[in-house]
């Protein structure tokens, strides 16, 4: 004979009450502490202002114009790659060129010489004049492109280097025996010049 019992016990409703401190608790565990999935980004890097399809090929000059370059930090080396050997003696090595020789001593062309190193513009054609030297010669540089310093190369005739001022290429030297309005005449090898006609 068997005995069959069926108990029943009494249910107890309860009620939770959620507080904003136990609200707080439930976002933070699921939100930070749960794993999530692992997802995968793609995206492309562009250039400011340029699309997919031109940004591989920007114009070389472009790509100078946002390169800042540190010419003091340049080695010889690197000097070498980038000028002619003339233009590394006259430039770099402080070296003369001989009288008559050079590209510019007696050129008409209007336009603006530019520093063979660097490019920065350093004299108008307007300011060239005849000296009679073999020398391209100048009566006024543009702005505050050219600097000068004592040169004791020669110790029984000191004069006055001209340096490009950005690059402190060797330009030539400067004297007093030029014409009006600054007497000056800046004495330029050929070879640390490049002229850009107008």
């Amino acid at each position: 004979m068997a005995l069959s019992h069926s108990l029943s016990l009494p249910t107890r409703t309860t009620t939770t009450y959620i507080t904003p401190k136990t609200q707080f608790h439930f976002l933070f565990k699921t939100k930070f502490l749960v794993p999530k999935k692992p997802r995968t980004l793609s995206f492309s890097l562009h250039a400011m202002g340029a699309s997919s399809s031109s940004s591989s090929q920007k114009p070389d000059n472009l790509q100078e114009a946002g390169r800042r370059v540190d010419y003091a930090s340049l080695s010889d080396g690197e000097w070498k790659k980038r000028l002619t050997e003339e233009q590394f003696y006259i430039t770099r090595q402080k070296g003369t060129e001989r009288a008559f020789t050079g590209e510019y001593w007696n050129t008409k062309t209007p336009g603006t010489y530019h520093c063979i190193c660097c490019d920065t513009p350093l004299f108008e054609s307007s300011t060239k004049f005849d000296s009679g030297t073999g020398w391209p010669s100048y009566y006024q540089p543009l702005g505050t492109n050219v600097k000068s310093k004592l040169d004791l190369s020669i110790i029984f005739m000191p004069r006055q280097e001209v340096l490009c001022a950005v690059c402190d290429a060797h330009l030539g030297h400067i004297f007093d025996d030029g014409p009006p309005p600054t007497g000056k005449r800046y004495c330029i090898n050929s070879a640390a010049l490049k002229l850009k006609p107008k």
